[in-house]
This record gives C-alpha cells, sequence and structure tokens, in this order.
C-alpha cells in the first residue's frame, strides 16, 4: 500500500496524519499516512529503510534542518530558506522541498493592503525562516525579527514602540506563545497602539483566537490564525510527491 508519513518528535498531536487519513478516505484513495515519532534522526534512514512503499514523508520539529544531509537532492528555495518540511521518495533518492512557504503566502496574500510594506517577525526558530522568505522574496516586503535576545538584524520586545507598530503594519507570530494550553499568554507588544491598518497573522491556531489576535482585533486590526496555512502546506506537500492533478 502507498505509505506517506511524518517524522518528527514528540508527535502528540498531528494535524498531517488526520487531514491525509481524511483525504484518502473520501477519495478511495489505497494510501496510508503514519506517524514516524523517532527520538533522533541517525532513525531517519532506517524509516526509509523499512517502509518500501514510502511515497513521501512530512518532517516537523526538531528535524526539519536535521534531515538535510540525508538527502540526495534540495529545491533551490528549502536551501535558501535553510529548512525542509517535505521529502519526496523517488528512483532519483530523497528530495527535500518546503511548503510552509506556499501555505503562509497563499493564506496571507489576500488580507494584505497596498500599505502593507513592512512586517514584524515574532519568533527565529524554524518557522520563522519561511515566513521571512514568503515575505521578502514573494511578496517583496521589508522585514524585522523580534525575539527575546537582540543582535544583528534582531531587536527585542521592549524596543517595540507605538511608532514600530506605524511603521510595521502586519506583524506574524512564529512562537508558541499563547498556543494551547497557555492560552492567557500572548507576545508582549503594545496592543493599545494597534489600529485598523495592521494585520495580525499567528501560525498558532490552537485555540482558533490566540490572545494576539484578541486583542489586536479589539483595536480594528485584521487578524487571521495558521489553519488555512496548514491546510494549503498539506496540498502542496502533495503536489510535491507527485499528485497533484
Amino acid at each position: 500500500m502507498e505509505t506517506y508519513g511524518l517524522i518528527g518528535y514528540p508527535l502528540g498531536h498531528s494535524f498531517s496524519r488526520k487531514f491525509f487519513t481524511e483525504k484518502f478516505a473520501k477519495e478511495g484513495r489505497e494510501a496510508q499516512y503514519l506517524n514516524f515519532e523517532i527520538p533522533n534522526i541517525e532513525e531517519f534512514p532506517d524509516v526509509v529503510k523499512n517502509n518500501p512503499e514510502l511515497r513521501g514523508l512530512n518532517v516537523t520539529i526538531p528535524y526539519k534542518q536535521q534531515v538535510m544531509p540525508y538527502l540526495e537532492g534540495i529545491s533551490e528555495e528549502a536551501k535558501a530558506i535553510g529548512a525542509v518540511n517535505v521529502v519526496k521518495v523517488s528512483k532519483e533518492g530523497l528530495i527535500g522541498y518546503n511548503s510552509d512557504v506556499i501555505g503562509f503566502v497563499n493564506s496571507i496574500r489576500p488580507l494584505l493592503k497596498p500599505h502593507h510594506r513592512k512586517a514584524l517577525i515574532l519568533g527565529t526558530g524554524g518557522a520563522s525562516k519561511a515566513i521571512h522568505y514568503g515575505l521578502t522574496k514573494k511578496l517583496g516586503m521589508e522585514t524585522l525579527f523580534v525575539s527575546r535576545s537582540a543582535r544583528d538584524g534582531v531587536i527585542t520586545y521592549n524596543d517595540i514602540t507605538p511608532d514600530t507598530l506605524k511603521e510595521y503594519e502586519v506583524i506574524v507570530n512564529c512562537s508558541p506563545v499563547g498556543m494551547f494550553p497557555h492560552v492567557d499568554e500572548r507576545p508582549a507588544l503594545p496592543y493599545e497602539a494597534m489600529s485598523e491598518a495592521n494585520l495580525l497573522y499567528d501560525l498558532v491556531y490552537n485555540p482558533e483566537e490566540t490572545l494576539f489576535m484578541k486583542k489586536g482585533a479589539e483595536q480594528g486590526a485584521t487578524v487571521k490564525n495558521g489553519l488555512e496555512m496548514l491546510h494549503l502546506q498539506a496540498l502542496a506537500s502533495w503536489e510535491f510527491w507527485g499528485n497533484g492533478e
């Protein structure tokens, strides 16, 4: 049976497995999607070797970068981002791609207005790299990273003033702050300085409305969570695996 799957650790809640299992059932497709919860990346070759029907994999935390040395080929986009979250198993070997960019760009693009030219990226983890690539290379925006400690090209939350939010009107939360069960937490921003000119996009999708989104919406800002991005990147994975129409 055609097999697809997800590698990561831990894999407590897997959006991908539910999404593809339902997709296969709906389409009457003889295929399965499995979770491969491996405690270290050294076990990755065994996953491939022990599953001869494997056609494709999604890759999640903490292996989006660690998996790259095990691949025979990497798309130019994934190389530029420095992270792989889709692996195609082909006759040419294991080929890596990044579908985060496609999912994010196609999800946020309909919300962008002409005045949205600069964006703050909250967090500097793996997901932030794809978001930065999408904003700069695909949407032509200027970006500035925000983290708990300052360094070259990165400011801290304490550096953000009301004027900052007027200049950087798009704010993308790439951190896990506010994710269930910590629903009473939100990035430390001067929310009272926000207005209808701001757009807040949260990669978190559980809860459906994070406190980050709620406090922005109270000031008239446009807000959106990351659920559609997940759907779109899953469909992009399907295309990368060679199953697109």
